[in-house]
């Protein structure tokens, strides 16, 4: 799972947002674009910004004890933070994390029937890991190209892929298998295409390690 803070008016992000589109090509990643609000005051106001991500990005700050804020920055399966922009250091820490105990262990199944989402999360397997979490979808569009007018950007065409739309908590995961069912219409609005359902070690305040996600396209 790979998350990258990204912002249209921070002239260091495009690289980033295209490597997030080829991350988001390879079956075995989830990356995620996750547009932050605190630039908009430089001159160009983000159109896919979202206060609740910038907020996910400093309660990460918040867990790992440092101040490190910034864009383009990613963290990869919610331990550890790169610069967005090197690739070689987004792939070196998908594969230091997923040696952590728990880190992805736990299998998530995610299927569209009709208008309901039905997503399981399996039983814990490993028994040093974390046994608890919380269940969350994102609503997603999987590509979106913005034509920038103004600030450090201006002039350009910025696609961002896997653009998370909107955040909805669905339940809390304690161990044991479990399953939920989610109305379509309750993640859905213009420009959604795919949906990501993540159990996550700790809670929104204090994010921990990703346990387990699954990705389905909605069309």
């Amino acid at each position: 799972m790979v998350e990258l803070f990204t912002s249209q008016g921070c002239s260091s992000c495009p690289p980033a947002d295209q490597i997030i589109g080829e991350l988001a090509k390879d079956p075995s990643v989830i990356a995620l674009s996750l547009p932050i609000d605190y630039w908009d005051y430089l001159g160009w106001k983000d159109t896919l910004a979202d206060k609740r991500f910038s907020a996910r990005q400093k309660a990460y700050s918040h867990v790992r004890g440092d101040r490190n804020l910034y864009t383009p920055q990613v963290v990869v399966n919610g331990s550890t933070q790169v610069i967005g922009s090197d690739r070689a250091s987004i792939e070196g820490a998908i594969k230091d994390t997923s040696k952590a105990a728990g880190v992805m262990s736990v299998p998530v199944t995610m299927t569209l029937s009709g208008k309901l989402l039905n997503v399981s999360v399996a039983a814990s397997k490993v028994p040093s890991a974390a046994a608890r979490g919380e269940v969350w979808i994102c609503s997603v569009s999987k590509a979106i190209p913005i034509m920038i007018g103004r600030g450090e950007n201006r002039g350009q065409e910025v696609t961002y892929h896997n653009v998370v739309r909107n955040l909805l908590k669905v339940g809390d995961w304690n161990g044991s298998a479990g399953s939920w069912t989610v109305p379509l219409e309750n993640i859905s609005r213009d420009g959604v295409d795919a949906a990501v359902v993540y159990v996550q070690d700790g809670s929104r305040e204090k994010p921990g390690a990703m346990l387990g996600a699954a990705y389905t396209a909605l069309r």
